[in-house]
């Protein structure tokens, strides 16, 4: 009876203390038990569409929000230095193909002439010396023709590696997205790997939060999630958990609540399902709610 007298207040204590840090939890989060509120900004992966060469931008063909297909094009670029190199090989190819075609001409004779003296040799009209001169003759006369080949073929291949570069030229985008950012106009020189533009797939937007340390441990991948812009109200957009951080760091200033600050947090990625109308974008803060326990109704977050 002694035992049942303590123990019993005891349990009392602990129900009462946890439904009291629940409530307490509740009036700090506004969520229910299964809910997780969090904040951060959109990001999205962002392709920088930059040149290989230096050049002068002839015309940039893309404005900002504008949404492009794989291998549209963005800009096209000139470059002088380019274009006499390209008219340098063009004139080494001509004149290795005239070089060719004689040394190709001198082979043919020289052959003929080979065959005529082996022949008169077989006859006795001829020295064997006089046979064999024009027997060497015709293979020195292959030699210079197998060595005009490749000097045209050498030509050939370095123009085709200047007509790559030309490609170059033309800046065309990598993947499909919305312009964000239009680094240069019309007549600027550019620096090789100077960036034109800058593309962000809007359909593939995630929002980086963080969460404490005390309730990192109900968050999973795969988890249903909601995001929430006050640029969008009344309106929610459905994420999953995609990311979670393995080490802890301290709570970054873009975390807006005071009863989260000063503590460990980690870092947790939730990518956006869809972007109707690519509404959403870059850099825009927005919130989260991430439901841990399923069957919980989805509140809006309260802070």
């Amino acid at each position: 009876m002694k035992i049942s007298r303590i123990l019993i207040p005891s349990i009392v204590i602990v129900v009462l203390g946890a439904a009291g840090w629940q409530l307490y939890r509740q009036s700090q989060h506004g969520l229910p038990q299964g809910l997780i509120q969090a904040n951060g900004r959109l990001e999205g992966d962002t392709v920088r569409i930059a040149s290989k060469y230096p050049g002068r931008l002839q015309q940039v063909l893309v404005h900002e929000g504008q949404q492009l297909k794989a291998g549209d094009s963005v800009a096209l670029l000139v470059s002088d230095e380019l274009s006499a190199r390209v008219a340098g090989a063009d004139a080494a190819i001509a004149a290795a193909r005239a070089q060719w075609q004689r040394a190709r001409a001198a082979q043919a004779q020289a052959g003929k002439d080979a065959q005529r003296f082996a022949n008169l040799l077989a006859d006795g009209a001829v020295e064997r010396v006089r046979a064999e001169q024009m027997q060497l003759a015709a293979v020195s006369a292959q030699t210079l023709a197998a060595q005009a080949a490749q000097q045209l073929q050498q030509a050939q291949a370095q123009r085709r590696e200047l007509a790559a570069m030309q490609q170059e030229l033309q800046l065309r985008a990598p993947q499909a997205g919305t312009v964000t950012q239009k680094l240069h106009e019309n007549g600027e020189v550019i620096a090789a790997g100077s960036s034109v533009a800058e593309l962000v797939n809007l359909q593939q937007l995630y929002l980086k939060v963080y969460i404490a340390e005390n309730d990192i441990g109900r968050v999973r991948l795969g988890q249903a999630a909601r995001i929430y812009s006050d640029a969008f109200p009344g309106r929610s957009f459905a994420a999953t958990v995609s990311q979670i951080a393995n080490r802890a760091e301290f709570t970054p200033k873009e975390v807006q609540t005071t009863d989260e600050r000063a503590r460990l947090v980690y870092a947790v990625k939730l990518s956006v399902a869809a972007n109707p109308g690519n509404v959403l974008s870059p850099g825009v803060p927005a919130d989260a709610v991430i439901r841990w326990q399923d069957g919980v109704a989805w509140q809006p977050p309260q802070w």
